[in-house]
């Protein structure tokens, strides 16, 4: 199950390098695939609603001009130049690379009311969506470094 319960079907993703709308099959993965594909705290993290310690991710202070994708399946997500310094010790973006891309879950769990952030393509958990962040949005997307990657652009 690929978290996003309509296994096999199709979703439009917009594509950050082409600027273009293309429309592409979910992504659908065994425990066992993604075991195989991701590193343990990857799979923790992405596959099962985990959490990496605060300042402790790759690209909480990362600095590079480029795309951050899904570490599941390489949906682009967020581009640098909309990632600030939240000083929460995640890397906070304060929009997607389009609102195709994530699409967003309210999780109760652990006795609190969050906006759970996730792939659209692949149903990776990113992190949560908070209402306190940068303009022009004024939202703080607090990822996980260990749900993305990083391409260079240039």
């Amino acid at each position: 199950m690929d978290g996003s319960g309509k296994k096999g079907s199709t979703i439009s993703i917009f594509n950050a390098r082409t600027r273009k709308v293309e429309t592409v099959s979910r992504v659908t993965k065994s425990d066992a695939e993604w075991i195989a594909k991701l590193t343990p705290e990857q799979f923790s993290v992405a596959r099962n609603q985990g959490t990496e310690y605060p300042f402790t991710g790759r690209y909480h202070n990362w600095k590079e001009k480029g795309i951050y994708s899904c570490i599941c399946c390489g949906t682009d997500l967020f581009l640098s130049e909309t990632k600030f310094d939240s000083g929460t010790g995640w890397p906070s973006f304060y929009a997607p690379v389009s609102p195709l891309n994530v699409r967003t879950h309210n999780d109760t769990s652990g006795g609190m009311v969050r906006t759970e952030v996730l792939c659209a393509l692949c149903g990776a958990h990113l992190c949560y969506v908070l209402d306190d962040g940068h303009p022009p949005t004024g939202k703080r997307y607090c990822m996980n470094s260990a749900s993305l990657d990083f391409r260079k652009t240039p």
